[in-house]
């Protein structure tokens, strides 16, 4: 065994309840805290973005290509499925998937209620992975093999309002020349907590849509655009504008609802200053903890030096007993926190309100890599700034610490 790794292990293993180890818990202590609050803040972070995206990705795709009109209402004008933008679609590797859609307002009345919404004709390629994650009561739309399906599915929130449940019927009035009912049938329920989706959004075949508007089978009203990589949004967005035709139209889904894409980005700064100030407490209370233990021994030090032990041996058998105690704090942090997240995830204690944060608890998701980089950064930060502190013993003088008395 090497000289400083023999000696550090003496000083580590002090007798329970002396100074030193003492000191060297509360060191561990701090690294503990620092890290379970810092992994918690990450799993609660990133379960908050992947929930809220989740729910806007629901009824805004990445990306929506349109035809371009003056009108400012909910409905889109005519845009043809064969497009040579639509084949390119089918050919770009940066796209997951896309699907045609198209909206009409209407009024939904019952015997004793009236409701404004817009009904969001989905097209045979719809992905319902996400959707089925937030359908609350019923079944998805199922299409007939001919004609087209008046199946609807409506949000909790407003079949409470016209005290409608899965299974009923209801009419629906489109404002149009000439005005025309349709009487559909409420299959599922759904809720995402989002305001801008629950209060008027409702989903319906696109048939029923394209009945309604008198157009043909390859007429839709807008292209919904997913990516395989959300963070290649802007990039992507570039290559489909400069695909698109002159009477198109493209939006982004930061853009369309950039309160809540302004909130995240908020959230992430507000995250990162965070985690500086738990970093520089955890440093700061490093530093004092090894100089403590610096000074207790300084007899030690200045016994070594006379042995013929240079400052770096003895800056190193420090050295080594500070990297023991960061590491002793990243496992027992690491063990606390990952344990909060479990229980939160699993048992979902903590509540929140749907109101304000758009969804019931607490989310938790568990990115080991990001999990991984908060250790990595933590041990490396504060073991380089361990070795400031082992710079006093380049100043003790031998004589003088043979006297030291504590």
């Amino acid at each position: 065994m090497r000289f400083p790794s023999f000696i550090s292990s003496r000083i580590r293993h002090n007798k329970v309840g002396s100074f030193s180890a003492t000191v060297s818990r509360i060191g561990a202590a701090c690294i503990a805290i620092g890290v379970a609050v810092g992994s918690v803040t990450f799993a609660v972070l990133l379960g908050f973005k992947q929930t809220i995206q989740e729910k806007v990705f629901l009824f805004g795709a990445h990306l929506r290509v349109s035809a371009l009109t003056l009108s400012n209402t909910y409905e889109e004008g005519p845009l043809s499925r064969q497009t040579p933008l639509a084949e390119d679609l089918d050919r770009m590797p940066e796209i997951r998937h896309w699907h045609a859609v198209a909206h009409k307002p209407g009024i939904l009345k019952t015997p004793d209620e009236l409701k404004g919404i817009v009904v969001k004709g989905v097209d045979e390629k719809y992905d319902w992975t996400l959707f089925e994650k937030s359908l609350v009561e019923g079944r998805l739309i199922q299409r007939p093999d001919s004609g087209y399906s008046t199946e609807i599915i409506l949000s909790r929130k407003i079949a409470s309002q016209l005290r409608l449940k899965s299974g009923d019927d209801v009419l629906m009035y489109f404002v149009q020349n000439p005005p025309r009912a349709r009487k559909l049938q409420v299959v599922g329920i759904y809720e995402t907590e989002l305001e801008e989706f629950d209060t008027k959004l409702i989903i319906g075949e696109i048939s029923l849509v394209q009945r309604l508007n008198g157009w043909g089978a390859d007429t839709v009203g807008t292209y919904e655009i997913y990516l395989r990589d959300f963070d290649q949004l802007d990039q992507v967005a570039e290559q489909v504008f400069d695909r698109m035709s002159p009477d198109m139209v493209l939006q982004k889904v930061t853009e369309s609802f950039r309160p809540l894409f302004d909130w995240l980005q908020m959230l992430d700064r507000t995250t990162a200053i965070f985690i500086t100030l738990i970093l520089f407490v955890a440093c700061f209370n490093m530093i004092s903890i090894l100089l403590v233990m610096i000074m207790e021994r300084t007899p030690m030090v200045g016994l070594l030096k006379t042995l013929g032990s240079s400052d770096r041996q003895i800056r190193e058998i420090f050295l080594r007993v500070g990297l023991h105690i960061v590491t002793r704090g990243l496992l027992i942090g690491n063990a606390i926190g990952l344990l909060f997240c479990w229980v939160q995830s699993r048992f979902q204690l903590i509540p929140l309100d749907p109101v304000n944060y758009y969804m019931d608890t607490v989310p938790i998701v568990f990115d080991w890599g990001t999990i991984l980089l908060v250790n990595a950064i933590t041990l490396l930060v504060v073991g380089l700034v361990l070795l400031i502190p082992t710079y006093v013993i380049t100043r003790i003088q031998p004589i003088r610490a043979l006297l030291f008395k504590k």
